[in-house]
């Protein structure tokens, strides 16, 4: 891999004022993008959906463990596998107490659903130090209806996977609760995976978004992060 060039300050601070440019455009893109999920339209989830975890059976409401939001990662995990996906396994060991913290002080809840059965995904989490809430939709449709099971000639990311082309496959969903309905409001899948950040990054995946002109009765939510600094163009 080359080095960049060296210049002179002047010429590096035009190339980098240029830069801000070009990252100003992308930030305008990036929350009008932003909006356009916020909007997009939920769907009631009608089917009754069982999981395993550490306290037996549970159901999808379940999993909110009592927030209003969830956000459950689909983790690559065959029920022929002894270990997770490389890449899920990467992006999971980055997550944080304080990652966790910051979603629940917006009324987001934050787990995990694979495929493989759930004594296997219990010892895999105990070798990696992981304590995140994480299930077992084995025995039922659940990775099929979500697109994460891609059966051959089947779709993944909203499109045809194309001959050949199956098993199972990493994915992102997000949920709301509203008056005991669970509604689906968002799905991300391959690239798209890529792109993640910090929790407004995930924040920003739900139908609620960040939330920062939204406070509770009791003012958990907006104390928990401070007042939002608004940064001038």
């Amino acid at each position: 891999m080359s080095l960049p060039k060296i210049a002179t300050h002047e010429e590096w601070l035009a190339a980098r004022v240029a830069l801000l440019d070009e990252e100003k455009a992308l930030t305008r893109a990036r929350d009008a993008l932003n909006t356009k999920r916020r909007e997009l339209p939920m769907v009631r989830v009608d089917a009754d959906y069982t999981f395993e975890g550490p306290d037996g059976t549970v159901r999808l409401v379940d999993l909110f463990a009592g927030r209003r939001q969830l956000i459950l990662y689909h983790f690559m995990f065959d029920p022929s596998w002894d270990t997770g996906c490389a890449s899920c396994t990467a992006g999971t060991d980055e997550l944080s107490d304080g990652f966790f913290r910051h979603l629940h002080a917006r009324d987001t809840s934050y787990a995990m659903v694979s495929l493989a059965p759930y004594p296997k995904l219990a010892a895999y989490a105990a070798e990696r130090g992981w304590h995140i809430p994480w299930y077992s939709s084995f025995g039922t449709s659940f990775n099929d209806d979500f697109g994460v099971t891609v059966h051959d000639g089947g779709e993944y990311n909203f499109r045809s996977a194309g001959p050949g082309i199956g098993g199972e496959s990493p994915g992102r969903s997000c949920f709301l609760q509203v008056d005991g309905e669970v509604f689906h409001t968002y799905s991300q899948y391959a690239r798209g995976l890529e792109m993640t950040g910090g929790s407004y990054y995930f924040l920003d995946l739900t139908a609620l978004g960040r939330q920062e002109d939204w406070e509770e009765p009791t003012g958990r939510a907006e104390s928990a992060h401070g007042p939002t600094p608004n940064f001038a163009e």
